[in-house]
């Protein structure tokens, strides 16, 4: 590392003491997050003056900092047997993750993410149907933003309903009327504790939880939230155990429950059913609403990127069907743009910590057994090496010079390695259904001018929460 930011101004004296704690064992220097350029962590750290990291550790600062992409990428991927662990999170904090699929490790991960890949492939990613749900609940959702008579409004909860209504019908085997009171507060309390998690406070409390337990203040809210989620969770689970037929399995949970009979020493416990469904719920509801919500600020902020996007339609699809996944190798800008919506919304900007399971060499450096490891994908999603204009919002980071989609390594925010995204598939799916079928139909408009849309992240933490904004939609 090169550089090590300061704190942010708000962060209280005693905080700033915790973060330059070295723990034992750990190599010599600040224990704050370093950077290698202070561009890449500006947008989520306040920065004064650099302080060099020689400072404190004596080592020569290269000229050129290293490529992000090759850093993390060769370690997650290639140390994969060594980093297959997630730390522990603090029970009173997140317990809902724990000890689900995306918190598991060792043989209860292998068992839960395959089973967890087999269900997903057999209701969701890998049939034809789920691509007929997903154009169903776009227009679902088309009729109720036509509701809104273009008039103002805010699409977060409305967004919210349509994606969790497909994970609904992969773990539930149905999906949930708008305006049922139940599902919208679970959405509330969802979209809540999402935010809520992603705070300083949350974090510090996961850090230092045994000196926050006993102080006030709002991160003893979260563990209340996720304690009534997981009650609906819960109460669902009981509802399909009562009319489960095992030779006709009909959802997530009724997989579950089949495995948990045919193999009672197995993962397959009601608490990891429970805590599992929760971990896919949070990934296919509010990782997917926040980047809608972020792909309509962006689309606002440049009308001419909309408006390409709208002739793309037009020449591929027309008006007299909805958009279909075979239509986007035919539509480059448009698949472009939605890779540029997610490099630039960055949902999971710290990804999910690992733990290193044996003492390894990285790079010159030795990094101790248990030592929890997070690889800032933000890092490779703004590294200026890997894309042509990474701070700006350009759908020609993924086109080449005719024009044409162009992949490229450094879009991570999926992961990498055996860790990567469960519901990637499914993800870019809907998000290419949901976007195209919307500006087949309707004019997403600000009510004030473009330039003055917020879109730097409302918080960032363990996710980037999208700004407050509304928005009229008028019919083409």
């Amino acid at each position: 590392p090169n550089t090590i930011p300061n704190p942010p101004k708000n962060t209280p004296k005693c905080t700033k003491k915790v973060l330059q704690i070295i723990p034992k064992n750990q190599p010599k220097g600040s224990s704050k997050i370093p950077q290698n350029h202070p561009k890449i962590f500006s947008k989520f750290i306040p920065q004064k003056t650099p302080k060099k990291s020689q400072d404190h550790t004596k080592k020569k600062i290269p000229k050129n900092p290293p490529n992000h992409l090759k850093v993390i990428s060769k370690f997650i991927s290639k140390n994969t047997k060594n980093t297959p662990k997630h730390p522990k999170i603090t029970p009173e904090f997140i317990f809902f993750l724990i000890p689900g699929v995306v918190f598991a490790d060792g043989e209860r991960w292998r068992q839960l993410r395959r089973f967890s890949l087999m269900v997903l492939r057999d209701f969701g990613m890998g049939r034809q149907s789920i691509e007929s749900r997903i154009q169903e609940e776009a227009q679902e959702l088309l009729h109720e933003f036509q509701k809104t008579q273009r008039k103002p409004f805010d699409p977060t909860f409305l967004l919210s309903c349509a994606v969790s209504n497909i994970i609904c019908s992969i773990v539930f085997g149905n999906r949930f009327q708008y305006q049922d009171p139940e599902f919208l507060e679970l959405l509330r309390l969802m979209n809540e504790s999402f935010r809520e998690m992603s705070t300083a406070w949350a974090q510090l409390y996961n850090m230092a939880e045994p000196l926050l337990k006993f102080v006030p203040g709002p991160h003893r809210r979260i563990p209340q939230l996720l304690g009534t989620m997981r009650s609906f969770v819960a109460q669902r689970v009981q509802d399909n155990a009562r009319t489960l037929d095992p030779h006709s399995p009909r959802d997530f949970i009724d997989m579950n429950k089949v495995g948990e009979k045919d193999n009672p020493k197995s993962e397959f416990t009601m608490e990891n059913l429970e805590l599992t469904t929760l971990n896919l719920f949070f990934a296919g509801t509010e990782t997917m609403s926040s980047t809608l919500r972020f792909g309509l600020l962006f689309l606002m902020r440049h009308p001419q990127v909309e408006e390409k996007i709208f002739k793309e339609i037009s020449q591929v699809v027309g008006f007299g069907r909805a958009p279909a996944l075979a239509d986007r190798s035919l539509m480059p800008f448009t698949d472009a743009t939605i890779h540029e919506i997610q490099r630039c919304s960055d949902p999971i900007p710290m990804n999910v910590p690992h733990r290193v399971t044996r003492d390894t060499e990285f790079r010159g450096f030795c990094i101790p057994k248990g030592t929890d490891i997070y690889p800032l994908l933000s890092s490779v999603l703004n590294d200026p090496e890997s894309f042509k204009n990474p701070q700006n919002f350009d759908p020609g980071n993924f086109l080449d010079e005719q024009g044409r989609f162009q992949r490229n390594k450094a879009f991570v925010p999926f992961s990498a390695g055996k860790r990567l995204c469960l519901g990637e598939a499914l993800v870019r799916a809907e998000l290419f259904l949901f976007l195209t079928s919307l500006l087949q139909r309707l004019r997403p408009r600000p009510p004030a001018p473009p330039e003055e849309l917020p879109t730097a992240p409302l918080v960032s933490g363990f996710a980037n929460i999208p700004p407050h904004f509304q928005l009229r939609l008028l019919p083409r």
